[in-house]
């Protein structure tokens, strides 16, 4: 995985000048799974594509949908660990990680958070609006939230969910007496962590009439998205007002991630709030009815690509979100590559891939 290796070492995450390279790295990822992964291979042959001779874009790689990973556990090699999705359908995703992935995935990591300047020396206390780590949770977003406490030297840790014998319970009480004493201290506040439960934490502090103004430096770092809350969803305007009004947070230490277990690239929001692609993936947006990509500005369903992983086949992922890719050199930020902007997610009924008949394909692969 040579390329893989030349790719993931690149000194700017976003340089727009890799197009080729990432091709490259892509089909040699697919040369790999074509020769590892039977199930993989019977969707490729299905959809046509018999060999890396038949890939002219990366549109033309084979796709495998969400939906479809969380029916089927896909293999493609050894592997050191293994992430699950939330499973907040009821099923869930198996992505396993070899060496080489995780080594790519930690450079990518420092590369992109020391470009946003979330990387730092600085001593802070984090509050993670996540799961606290247990031996029964092996899902991708616990893993991801713990691992970002990394990124700055912890002083100490809590967490808003805690494990009991009923399940994962949070416990807001204890995060606001936290914030009572955190406030009187010099250390940045670090939040980390589901948007949901961090905003009902500021509607919970409003209520009480309670606001604090947290140290310099303190942040609030959001990922893993509403999940069930999606009802909830508060728009950022509302978000970014009641984070001033009740942690004394301005807008500009509020950073969004977006992400997925399928599709492990780190996508961090620039200063306008927007999802730039990073050199180490690409990102597709598909018309619902007919799949054919779209041009930029139009809306469809959004396919994630990456060479990231050989361990699980990964390569190109087709999710459930609606998206929008809008011309990068728009944004006020100066990064020039084109950043996502999702609208929201489809009712699995009407969800329609180019591994649709994947049924058909996988007969006699046990789901």
């Amino acid at each position: 995985m040579k390329l893989r290796r030349k790719l993931f070492a690149s000194k700017d995450p976003y340089d727009c000048g890799k197009t080729q390279l990432f091709f490259d790295a892509c089909k040699e990822n697919y040369d790999y799974l074509i020769t590892h992964c039977d199930d993989y291979k019977k969707i490729a042959t299905g959809l046509g594509i018999k060999s890396s001779g038949d890939i002219k874009r990366v549109e033309d790689l084979p796709v495998i949908p969400t939906m479809l990973m969380k029916q089927h556990d896909f293999k493609s090699g050894r592997y050191m660990i293994m992430a699950t999705s939330s499973g907040t359908s009821g099923k869930m995703s198996h992505v396993r990680f070899e060496f080489g992935a995780l080594w790519a995935a930690l450079k990518m990591s420092i590369k992109v958070t020391r470009y946003h300047g979330i990387l730092s020396m600085r001593p802070c206390r984090y509050i993670v609006m996540g799961y606290k780590p247990h031996r029964s949770n092996k899902t991708a977003v616990a893993k991801t939230a713990y691992l970002t406490t990394f990124l700055a030297p912890a002083i100490s840790r809590r967490f808003i969910l805690k494990h009991t014998k009923d399940g994962y319970q949070p416990d807001f009480d204890s995060i606001v007496e936290a914030l009572k004493k955190y406030e009187k201290g010099k250390a940045p506040v670090r939040f980390m962590g589901f948007p949901s439960y961090t905003f009902f934490l500021f509607k919970i502090l409003e209520e009480r009439g309670l606001a604090f103004n947290l140290p310099k430096g303190s942040k609030i770092m959001l990922g893993g998205g509403w999940k069930q809350f999606y009802r909830e969803a508060a728009d950022k305007e509302t978000f970014y007002k009641l984070a001033k009004k009740t942690l004394g947070v301005e807008e500009e230490n509020i950073v969004e991630f977006y992400g997925a277990v399928e599709h492990p690239i780190l996508y961090t929001a620039c200063p306008a709030h927007h999802f730039h692609v990073p050199v180490y993936s690409n990102i597709v947006i598909r018309d619902p009815d007919t799949l054919e990509p779209l041009e930029l500005g139009q809306t469809g369903l959004v396919n994630l690509i990456s060479p990231l992983c050989r361990a699980t086949p990964i390569l190109s992922i087709m999710t459930d979100d609606l998206g929008v890719l809008h011309d990068g050199s728009t944004c006020p930020c100066g990064v020039k590559s084109p950043y996502l902007e999702i609208i929201g997610r489809v009712a699995p009924d009407d969800i329609k891939t180019c591994a649709a008949g994947a049924a058909d394909i996988l007969k006699g692969v046990k789901v």
